[in-house]
């Protein structure tokens, strides 16, 4: 069986928000093995009365006009239903920026972060996403509130991306006749707020050595076709296709997905340093080899038939 390993490391996450310490970060990455991965960021604040301004840093590059504001899907409570986990009353757009959802016997706002006027610098490694939570704090009615958006998770494509190995070509062909099935292995991890992992334009920020996260969650929505490593998860279900069906990306199908889930908390460490790695594999059989195959297959006709005929003819010469 012929074996391609890749170590992904996408670590360098940070979030801090100016005045609250007790904020939790969910990822959630829609993984497309033939291109176009999203990852969902949402961000919970408590306090965002007394915040004055939400940081977000994600390693690899992302432009303003990449980012979708996807709480403009929550007018739809199905969807809602299927992100809570909970049935969800909404007050969808109560004004220009927010709307309210009540769940679970509570009442948050939902800001809509594309009415916000947010920034994204690019930094040496990554992108800076800033939000000004002061400017929309008249226009709130709850202390808690979500700012939650998609955008393209290009560090996850080229690592799914298909490559040619062109080295030793005689040892390539071998593998190709010999190993028909290619097992494929991924390993993939998410670090938050480790300061060593993040560029010096992050950790010499004062403000960012300050934040202490509560709890992050990270979610991972992918084929069945590809096997993880879920001992160490949370929860495990299928994708509510019905629940779902408005909401998915673009290009994402969802037949045959399964949500995997890490929930971790700050403990002991009060700077809230989040460390979550998962590994995914698939068998498959080569396409190369089984093109190779038939190429063997038909050579072996053809020149099989031009023998028979030499070897008839020959026997004829003899008769």
């Amino acid at each position: 069986m012929s074996k391609k390993r890749r170590k992904f490391a996408d670590d360098g996450w940070a979030v801090w928000i100016d005045g609250d310490d007790t904020s939790t970060i969910h990822i959630n990455d829609w993984l497309n093995p033939k291109g176009k991965s999203y990852v969902d960021i949402a961000i919970h604040i408590r306090g965002i009365r007394s915040s004055k301004a939400l940081n977000v840093y994600v390693p690899f590059a992302v432009v303003h006009e990449e980012i979708q504001d996807v709480s403009l899907s929550f007018r739809d409570t199905k969807i809602l239903q299927a992100i809570f986990s909970a049935a969800c009353i909404v007050d969808y757009q109560k004004n220009q920026y927010a709307s309210e959802i009540a769940y679970n016997g509570k009442t948050v706002d939902i800001v809509h972060i594309g009415a916000t006027g947010f920034r994204t610098e690019p930094l040496a490694d990554g992108t800076l996403i800033r939000v000004d939570l002061q400017e929309i704090q008249p226009y709130l009615d709850n202390d808690e509130a979500y700012f939650i958006w998609r955008m393209p998770h290009k560090s996850l494509d080229a690592i799914f991306k298909p490559y040619v190995d062109v080295g030793n070509a005689m040892e390539r062909l071998r593998d190709l006749i010999t190993t028909p099935v290619v097992s494929e292995k991924y390993g993939y991890s998410i670090r938050i707020n480790e300061s060593r992992l993040l560029p010096e334009e992050i950790t010499r920020i004062g403000m960012f050595h300050r934040q202490k996260l509560k709890k992050a969650v990270i979610t991972l929505s992918v084929d069945e076709t590809y096997e993880l490593n879920d001992s160490n998860c949370y929860r495990i279900r299928r994708l509510e296709e019905n629940l779902y069906r408005n909401y998915l990306p673009q290009d994402y199908r969802c037949d045959d997905v399964i949500t995997y889930q890490w929930n971790q908390s700050r403990e002991e460490s009060l700077q809230g340093q989040f460390n979550f790695y998962y590994s995914i594999t698939r068998n498959a059989v080569s396409r190369a080899s089984m093109f190779l195959y038939m190429l063997l297959l038909l050579a072996v006709g053809v020149f099989g038939d031009f023998i028979s005929e030499a070897v008839q003819a020959l026997i004829r010469l003899f008769i």
